[in-house]
């Protein structure tokens, strides 16, 4: 009898993929966005959206979590990944916005580089949390994604560093407001890629 309850706790992960997915369209148009192929304000509409669909889905699964008895992984793991995914796009919406807020026409070159790490980075994340169906037989290759993120992040702070350095040798104080401003949420959002990857990597350990 119990038996046939629990595929219905399985919808957890099928927040986590609807997230991640959702995470994943936002970063293709980071991506574009970065490389001057879409218009700052259309882009900007489109990431809010998506970030509002993704609000949902944390929103849904949070309230699933209240009224299960039973659940795949550990109730505290599912929230705090469902959080931190929500916080990850929280952060690129926020990166997008201001780009649109402070009328961005031309992109410095580290935005392209950083859209690019953070795209590696959800890439990662997806097939490591698509792995969590079947985390006995995906431990090991799960693994290796979360640390190939943590090496990602790493590269980010690099990437990060160089831009508020050249940033700050110029003369332009509002620009540079600006810029700083826009560099220090893609910023957040690869640290926040390290963090869902910490915390996938602690349902392993949780599950082992």
């Amino acid at each position: 009898m119990l038996k046939s309850f629990l595929p219905k706790e399985y919808e957890f992960f099928q927040f986590f993929e609807r997230h991640i997915g959702l995470t994943k369209q936002i970063s293709e148009k980071i991506i574009l966005l970065a490389n001057e192929k879409i218009d700052v304000a259309e882009c900007s509409k489109i990431v809010h959206s998506l970030e509002n669909e993704a609000d949902d889905v944390t929103r849904d699964c949070t309230e699933k979590l209240h009224h299960s008895f039973i659940t795949p992984i550990e109730r505290a793991d599912i929230f705090l990944l469902i959080k931190r995914l929500d916080d990850l796009t929280d952060f690129m919406d926020s990166a997008v916005m201001r780009m649109n807020l402070y009328e961005i026409k031309d992109v410095r070159s580290e935005t392209i580089e950083m859209s690019e790490v953070l795209s590696k980075c959800i890439d990662l994340l997806t097939l490591s949390i698509t792995g969590l169906r079947d985390i006995k037989r995906n431990k090991e290759t799960i693994k290796d994604q979360c640390e190939k993120v943590r090496d990602l992040e790493e590269e980010g702070d690099k990437i990060f560093h160089k831009a508020i350095s050249r940033l700050f040798k110029e003369s332009d104080a509002i620009n540079i407001i600006k810029w700083k401003e826009i560099f220090e949420r893609f910023e957040k959002a690869v640290d926040r890629c390290e963090s869902i990857a910490n915390v996938i990597e602690k349902v392993l350990i949780d599950n082992a």
